[in-house]
Parts: C-alpha cells; structure tokens; sequence
C-alpha cells in the first residue's frame, strides 16, 4: 500500500536512508525543522512500515567476504511443497543476502557473500544437497558498481 508522503516526510526519509545514526536534534537541525515534529513523524513512518527498519550497513571486503556471486536457478518443479522446501533450503545459508523469485525464463535469483570461490562451492554443494534443481548459473560479479539500500520515492 502506498502512502501518501508530504514534503517534511520526504526530507526526513532522504536524510535517515542516509545516515540513521543521527541524533533526533542532528535530524531535525539537518532538514529544518524542530524535534517534536520530526519525533511524531518518524514514529508515524515506523508504526505505519514506511520505515521497515534500522540497521547498520557492514563493509563485506572488511570482514573478509569479498566474493559476490549471484545465482540463476530454474527449476522443473513449481509445486507448492518444493517451493516450501526451497524456501527452508534458503534459511539454512546466511550467505544469501537476497533472494528473488522471477517472471521468465530463470525462476529464481540468490545474490550470495562468501570468501572465495571455494567458500562458494560449499555453499552451493550444500544448496543442491538439500534440495533438487534442474538448472544452476553462478556468476561472479567481477566489480560492484552501484550498491545502495536508498530507495527513490515520488518527490510530488
């Protein structure tokens, strides 16, 4: 459902996509206005899921993941007990950072943070254990180029 956002929700969502860490009199200097409006609308925005949630956003090459590889899987099977247990297969493996399912000719794309190459063969190793796919691409991203979690909403 979308909501309907006006020009101080929208200056208050730009700034903590960008840095949510800010203090509520940091936020408030920051768009112009004042504490107890920007208190009532953040909580507004949260308790309405505007605002899903806050994190802190980890440098992967930091921490020892530098490997990115994204996974096309096609499967033969579109029955709703398969689906489930590929859904419980995902869970298993906090490498996958996100998962999509697609309209097209690949039904499924994982994007996966891991070590290395082998990192990645035992991840995959694992993945085609716990269930039955009947095609698997894994590409190696080479160079991530743009990487955001800020979204681009309607500046009406």
């Amino acid at each position: 459902m979308k909501h309907t956002l006006d020009a101080l929700d929208r200056k208050i969502l730009g700034a903590v996509q960008q840095d949510s860490s800010l203090s509520l009199e940091a936020l408030a200097k920051k768009i112009n206005s004042s504490k107890t409006p920007v208190w009532n609308r953040l909580r507004r925005l949260t308790k309405d899921g505007v605002i899903k949630k806050q994190v802190s956003v980890l440098n992967p090459e930091a921490l020892g993941l530098s490997a990115c590889f994204f996974v096309l899987i096609r499967t033969s099977q579109h029955e709703k007990d398969w689906q489930q247990r590929f859904l419980e297969a995902l869970e298993k493996h906090p490498e996958i950072q996100e998962a999509h399912r697609l309209a097209g000719d690949i039904d499924y794309l994982l994007k996966v943070r891991v070590q290395d190459a082998a990192d990645f063969d035992r991840f995959y190793q694992s993945l085609v254990a716990d269930i039955n796919i009947y095609n698997v691409t894994s590409l190696l991203s080479m160079q991530e180029i743009i990487s955001t979690t800020e979204l681009s909403f309607s500046q009406e």
